[in-house]
């Protein structure tokens, strides 16, 4: 049996926090009528283990199973009609969720204005960010605090009208009506900072295209693009 399917067998055992519990009650009344307590128990359970598993810095552990569950949760109602895509959902997708699909992310949602909604994930998520890639991202005026590496699942691929990879081959899900794209990109790991900017860069103009051609007009980023 799982660990998680042992938490759940034993009485007492089925959050391993109190904090946890509060977010499944409050997870359960916000998707009412959507979504049953029990899966919100499970989403929830689901998502702090599975961050556990990778995060080296506990302290904001809770706080981040909150935002990874509810976004799972939205992204599976999403995908069941249940609610409403009110824009384009975009999946951007590399092997460790550290450096080239979350430099894409923040880009993505810096350059729509909000006019797409965007998600990130990694097939082998790593630990923590890349901080050579957050140090170029911070140089264009971008703020990375709230970010963290996520693991890929089913359904925030089901709920993607475009799904982008990055080196994750075939460990994506492929579904009917969604647009894939591979982008083919250095891995910034271990990349000294002029590559990384390189890489940057080539990722903000492939974002720059694909927001054209799904009707977005690039917004102006705090600070322009180097030379």
């Amino acid at each position: 049996m799982s660990d998680l399917g042992a938490r759940r067998s034993l009485p007492g055992l089925a959050f391993p926090e109190e904090s946890l519990r509060r977010l499944a009650s409050n997870l359960t009344t916000r998707f009412s009528g959507i979504f049953g307590a029990e899966t919100i128990e499970r989403y929830v359970l689901e998502s702090y283990t599975s961050l556990l598993r990778t995060s080296t810095v506990t302290a904001f552990l809770v706080t981040n199973t909150g935002r990874y569950a509810t976004d799972r949760l939205t992204a599976l109602a999403q995908a069941k009609g249940a609610i409403k895509k009110d824009v384009p959902e975009i999946l951007f997708v590399c092997e460790q969720n550290a450096g080239r699909s979350q430099m894409a992310a923040v880009l993505t949602q810096a350059l729509s204005g909000g006019r797409v909604h965007v998600r990130s994930a990694g097939s082998a998520p790593a630990r923590g960010l890349n901080p050579t890639v957050m140090t170029v991202m911070t140089e264009l005026g971008l703020d990375f605090q709230e970010e963290f590496p996520k693991p890929l699942t089913d359904d925030v691929v089901q709920a993607a009208d475009v799904v982008v990879t990055m080196g994750c081959g075939d460990a994506c899900p492929v579904y009917p009506g969604t647009l894939y794209q591979d982008w083919e990109l250095t891995d910034p790991a271990g990349q000294p900072i002029e590559e990384v900017r390189r890489i940057r860069d080539q990722i903000r103009r492939r974002v720059e295209a694909m927001l054209t051609t799904l009707g977005v007009e690039p917004q102006p980023l705090p600070l322009p693009l180097p030379q």
